[in-house]
């Protein structure tokens, strides 16, 4: 017997609106209760995405031509009708895949290549001859499959292309309706092939009630593309090496520029410094000294706002920065799939709830440090904080989505699967290394800290808290700028970003120039002899979330065409989440980095 593949269908998307739809739901041929069940397997991150895809009752089978198929005879009723209306409007495109491989059109004359195929078209009345414009439907597919055959390699055949061409064909035939065996095309037939007849075309007239009959073509074609290249068509028009070297340049530029900054602070200034300030023999000499040193005895004092929350804060940007880690060097070693962005959300998930005891562990470490002892709060802070945000801002979205019937809107046993994670895996991860972290002997400091506070003198606009944390954030965000632009086109625009090499080595650039922009801030700030760094070492770089954010809103208002409020509110919660992942990551690297550093500098002090 020929093997028969099954082809599924996947969410109706379009790229005016974040609100996708499943295929059965819009007025197409719906199959039995019991084929609907059959969808295709699919992990957390694919039902957080829209849920798997449905199993489509189109028979492939291998090197078997069908001309002119008819697969069902529908009446569509007004709110069908108004449903493929607006979503031809919205320019939706419908996707399926077969084999794992995305259904595309192919232009051969302009060389192009896009995803899906259009639901519809609209005809204004220049061309109608009508008042208003008119609205068409694709109900016939003439489907084709590229495949690969080689004896001497391998048994069988591989499929290495899929590709659709829709017509919008008002069918005429003769025969009861009631049989579709039994009825005969005067449009098409294995003879005739489909034609698109602008005389003839299927259009959806207001107030339902619109007979359509379904029909397909399958052809098979034999292609010398090899399999491990078949995915090579779809990334035609995706930005070239080219464009992502230039990115890497830029910001090896801005590592330069910070690493001669800060070359010249501790290989000049700071060297200098020290070695005159330990040279001094009394103690009138070393207090006639000025700057940094002034506040040695005070540097090391706990901050006096909110330390339990700094803590949280680091330590969660320091478990978003493992599993970011983690999941790059996965996909740099070939285990997460460009394609597949389901598997790639679910490796994100799972990697952060099991990096959950390190943000446990440095939560601890630096509560300890700050002379905290309420471990359990610290503890039980650091373990709801960022998951609460984002449970909020989805619970919210997801109302919202649900409302409107989006696919998207997720089940409440996804929901219920999240929150087992977070309860069994990640808060008992949490406890666990806050438990080691509170063990450990606490962070040592090279100098003892003043019963009495020194008094911080007034200080200038340039080096006032705002300034300082506004400056902090605009050189990390500057060296992941370019990227950032092909990684939003892949979110919002369905294009797809494989580029994970180049993307290990932005991400590991802009670990450096956070490091080296908190050193210098805080360099600058201890000159002024203001001694309170913690937080703005945090807050300085934790600063390019913001400027994350604020070039979302710029992509929003020049690159996507949304519509609708739900659109735009799905666009900003996602990129709220987003932004706030990127700020705690950053924010943490630049408040270890100002640690160590201060650390390593009044280390070098003598002071009796």
């Amino acid at each position: 017997t020929t093997p028969q593949i099954n082809a599924y269908a996947d969410l109706i998307e379009s790229s005016k609106t974040q609100v996708p739809y499943d295929y059965y739901s819009m007025g197409y041929c719906k199959p039995g209760a019991s084929f609907l069940k059959q969808r295709k397997s699919s992990n957390l991150g694919s039902k957080l995405q829209g849920g798997g895809s449905s199993l489509l009752h189109y028979t492939f089978e291998a090197k078997h031509i069908e001309a002119c198929q008819k697969l069902c005879l529908k009446t569509l009723s007004k709110d069908d009708v108004n449903k493929f209306r607006d979503a031809i409007a919205k320019e939706y495109r419908v996707h399926w895949q077969l084999d794992s491989l995305p259904l595309i059109m192919r232009s051969k004359e302009l060389d192009y290549v896009v995803r899906g195929f259009p639901l519809g078209f609209v005809a204004p009345p220049s061309l109608t001859g009508e008042q208003g414009d008119e609205y068409y439907l694709y109900n016939h597919l003439r489907l084709t499959v590229r495949y690969h055959e080689d004896p001497a390699r391998f048994e069988g055949l591989r499929i290495v292309g899929f590709e659709v061409a829709p017509f919008s064909i008002n069918h005429q035939y003769q025969g009861s309706a009631s049989n579709l065996d039994e009825l005969h095309l005067d449009t098409c037939s294995s003879l005739q092939p489909a034609i698109n007849d602008p005389s003839n075309f299927m259009k959806l007239s207001k107030g339902g009630g619109v007979e359509v009959l379904y029909t397909y073509d399958i052809d098979w074609k034999a292609d010398d593309t090899l399999w491990s290249n078949r995915w090579d068509v779809y990334l035609r028009g995706n930005p070239d090496d080219e464009v992502h070297v230039f990115a890497i340049v830029n910001s090896l530029m801005i590592i330069l520029f910070l690493s001669g900054i800060v070359a010249m602070i501790l290989l000049r200034t700071l060297h200098k410094e020290i070695s005159e300030y330990n040279e001094l023999s009394t103690l009138e000499e070393a207090q006639e000294e000025s700057g940094w040193k002034l506040v040695h005895a005070d540097v090391f004092r706990p901050p006096r706002t909110f330390p339990i929350a700094l803590s949280v804060l680091v330590g969660t940007g320091s478990q978003i920065g493992i599993a970011v880690a983690l999941m790059l060097l996965l996909a740099c070693m070939g285990f997460l799939n460009a394609t597949d962005k389901g598997n790639t959300l679910t490796m994100i998930i799972l990697l952060y709830v099991f990096s959950g005891s390190v943000a446990g562990y440095w939560s601890a470490r630096l509560y300890k440090l700050f002379g905290g002892k309420d471990w359990k709060t610290n503890t039980l802070a650091t373990a709801t904080f960022f998951p609460s945000c984002i449970v909020g801002l989805f619970v919210c979205l997801n109302i919202g989505l649900a409302t409107k019937g989006a696919a998207t809107a997720v089940s409440f046993t996804t929901i219920l699967a999240v929150f087992l994670l977070w309860i069994g895996v990640s808060t008992p991860l949490m406890f666990v290394g806050s438990y080691f972290g509170f063990r450990k002997e606490t962070i040592s400091v090279p100098l003892k800290t003043n019963q009495i506070a020194r008094i911080i003198p007034s200080q200038g606009v340039y080096t006032s808290p705002v300034f300082s944390i506004a400056v902090g954030g605009i050189l990390p965000f500057g060296s992941v700028c370019i990227e950032l632009f092909f990684i939003m086109s892949s979110l919002w625009l369905s294009q797809i970003y494989y580029v994970f090499g180049f993307l290990f080595v932005v991400v590991c650039i802009l670990v450096i120039t956070c490091a080296e922009m908190s050193i210098v801030m805080t360099y600058f700030q201890l000159t002024n002899e203001d001694y309170q760094w913690w937080w703005r070492s945090f807050l300085g770089c934790a600063s390019s979330g913001c400027y994350l954010f604020l070039y979302s809103v710029w992509y929003f208002m020049t690159k996507l065409d949304l519509e609708g409020f739900l659109s735009s509110l799905v666009y900003f919660t996602y990129n709220v989440i987003i932004s706030m992942a990127f700020g705690l990551f950053t924010g943490a690297v630049g408040f270890f980095s100002s640690l160590v550093f201060v650390r390593k500098i009044y280390g070098a002090l003598k002071v009796d």
